[in-house]
């Protein structure tokens, strides 16, 4: 398996960029996507990749609370298989 810095879904990108400029500058790190990365220590660049992996967590988890009580198991019979690209209508 290959590994690439492209997103899975390429239109999710601008949101990426948002949540990323959103979580540095609340870690006060003003006008991050127009900073060279290069003059930003590694853990000041760490911080804003970790703070954004646990906002999507924690969005995800709001979401999978505020589904549980109301999902059907659909065809494939899991959370994920609704987002299955490979599956067809």
């Amino acid at each position: 398996m290959s590994r690439s810095n492209k997103p899975v879904n390429p239109a999710a990108q601008n949101g990426l960029d948002r949540l990323k400029e959103e979580t540095a500058a609340e870690l006060g790190l003003q006008n991050y996507n127009n900073t060279y990365k290069g003059a930003l220590t590694s853990a000041d660049n760490g911080r804003v990749g970790g703070q954004m992996v646990k906002k999507m967590i924690q969005a995800q988890e709001q979401q999978f609370a505020g589904s549980a009580g109301s999902a059907t198991p659909n065809a494939g019979g899991t959370v994920t298989a609704k987002f299955d690209a490979n599956q067809r209508p």
